[in-house]
C-alpha cells in the first residue's frame, strides 16, 4: 500500500463512517459504536466480553469502552458481570433486547454501508481506491 492508498482509505473510512452513524442514529437511536459492541457482542461466546477486549475490537480505548457500555447497560441492552475466577475482571454482557435491537438495526447497516460504498465509486477522491474494494 502507497502513501495515495492509505489517504484514500482514511477519506474513504471517515465518509462510510459518517453515513453509517447518521443513519443508525436516526432509523435507530443508536450511536455507531454501540451497534458495533452489541455485534462483537452477539458473535462471542455466551454474549459476553472482557470489557478491554471490546474495546480493542471496535477500536476505543478504555474511557471511552467504558462510557459505551455505561450506555448500553442504561438502555437494557447489556449488562455487566464479573468474571468467577478473577473478580477484578469486568464482563458486558448482551441481553435479549440487544440482540434484538442488533437484528433490528442490521438490515439499515448492510443498506447504508451498501449506499456509502457505492457513492464514494464515484467520489473523485476515493473512487480508485472504492472500487480496489469492490471488485
Amino acid at each position: 500500500m502507497d502513501a495515495t492508498d492509505w489517504d484514500q482509505l482514511v477519506t474513504l473510512h471517515g465518509m462510510v463512517t459518517h453515513r453509517l452513524a447518521k443513519e443508525m442514529q436516526r432509523r435507530h437511536n443508536i450511536g455507531l459504536s454501540e451497534y458495533q459492541a452489541l455485534c462483537r457482542l452477539a458473535q462471542a461466546d455466551d454474549g459476553e466480553l472482557r470489557m478491554q477486549e471490546l474495546a480493542e475490537l471496535i477500536g476505543l480505548n478504555q474511557s471511552s469502552v467504558s462510557r459505551l457500555v455505561a450506555r448500553l447497560e442504561t438502555s437494557g441492552l447489556s449488562r455487566r458481570d464479573l468474571c468467577p475466577m478473577d473478580r477484578r475482571g469486568v464482563y458486558t454482557v448482551i441481553t435479549d433486547e440487544g440482540r434484538a435491537l442488533r437484528e433490528k438495526a442490521e438490515p439499515t447497516y448492510q443498506a447504508a454501508l451498501t449506499a456509502a460504498m457505492n457513492e464514494a465509486a464515484t467520489d473523485v477522491r476515493v473512487r480508485e481506491f472504492a472500487a480496489k474494494l469492490l471488485t
